[in-house]
């Protein structure tokens, strides 16, 4: 196949994926800040493999990763058992990581178009575009929710002359984990280029150390305001009294809204209540699950333990002790202020909310 079609979304921000000469390209986030790496991928199984070990994350960017490995999938078979290839693509790449539904919603939609496709060069040009359409369709969201976000907060869009405020946020949920701008991150974008940011909190995120290696990497690198700080430090921050919102993402949101974030979300959720503090989520509505009616139904990926026995080969505890190390938890409903996504805002999230926005 000799379509040399790429992804020209305009992302703004740093770049953590390309499709580019029937190829993707991913920014290998395990080796940041240290060193920007990028890794060249020809199959599914490439892609399965960089999801399942982190080069990629956060939840958005993993849903395009895999749909662009359905693409490689198709690019690569031959014309005798081209649908049995790109099943098997599909079956390898949704078990690569189990939380962030934006993976299974990805690769739904393009199961859905690989199901209409009467031959394998139809199915190569219509998984490619559809690919590129998650891509560009997920940075177009990002921008939307940052002008709802702003709106939530009591800004006007447009507005130049209000005090700028302090934020705190969680993990990494910029341009490095989506199609470009980011979620949380792509609010806290949007306020800074209204000159509405002050300060930019950001939690290291143990034990991946999303928010130092990432976040604070991808703030400096476009000239925003931010100051990193242990996970234990949140509480101290919010209690100053600096911080006028919590802004997270999320990996998966269920009919309820109960919201399935990194790991230490819960607790700044608990945290910002009592400071009585705003706790905003901001995700795409492909993050959202209306089959599942509450948090207690996610499935919670577990990972080993040596993530928080070592750093990068160094030990931090007791060789062989006992490690409990979730990715994720859920935080309740009652406990988030406002839902953020494309299509508009749920405040005060609960089953009646979150049916009147998303059906």
């Amino acid at each position: 196949m000799n379509n040399t079609k790429e992804s020209t979304s305009p992302a703004i921000g740093t770049v953590a994926l390309k499709w580019h000469n029937g190829s993707l390209e991913l920014l290998d986030q395990r080796l940041l800040p240290a060193q920007e790496q990028w890794v060249t991928l020809k199959s599914a199984s490439g892609v399965a493999l960089c999801i399942q070990d982190m080069v990629v994350r956060g939840a958005p960017a993993i849903g395009i990763s895999a749909a662009y490995g359905v693409a490689l999938a198709a690019r690569h078979a031959s014309d005798e058992g081209w649908q049995a290839v790109i099943k098997q693509a599909i079956r390898e790449l949704s078990a690569s990581r189990p939380t962030a539904v934006n993976l299974f919603w990805a690769l739904q939609r393009m199961e859905r178009v690989f199901g209409a496709c009467g031959d394998l060069s139809e199915a190569q040009k219509r998984l490619e575009d559809e690919a590129i359409a998650i891509h560009q369709e997920d940075l177009a969201a990002n921008l939307a929710m940052a002008d709802h976000a702003l709106g939530a907060m009591g800004f006007s869009v447009g507005a130049d002359n209000t005090s700028p405020i302090s934020v705190l946020t969680h993990c990494n949920t910029g341009a490095l984990a989506t199609g470009g701008y980011g979620t949380a991150l792509g609010v806290i974008r949007r306020l800074h280029e209204k000159n509405l940011l002050k300060q930019v909190y950001a939690d290291e995120t143990r034990p991946w150390l999303q928010g130092s290696r990432l976040t604070a990497w991808e703030l400096m690198r476009d000239g925003i305001p931010v100051t990193l700080n242990a996970d234990g430090a949140a509480a101290a921050i919010l209690a100053s009294g600096e911080v006028r919102w919590v802004i997270v993402g999320a990996d998966r949101i269920t009919a309820n809204g109960d919201v399935a974030n990194k790991i230490g979300t819960y607790s700044l959720a608990v945290l910002a209540r009592y400071h009585n503090v705003g706790f905003m989520v901001v995700a795409p509505t492909s993050t959202v699950d209306m089959s599942l009616k509450s948090g207690a139904q996610i499935p919670i990926e577990e990972r080993n333990g040596v993530e928080l026995r070592e750093v990068r080969g160094v030990p931090l505890a007791p060789e062989g002790v006992s490690v409990f190390n979730p990715v994720f938890d859920v935080t309740p409903a009652s406990l988030i202020d406002v839902i953020v996504t494309e299509k508009g805002v749920v405040r005060n999230p609960d089953i009646a909310g979150m049916y009147r926005l998303f059906g």
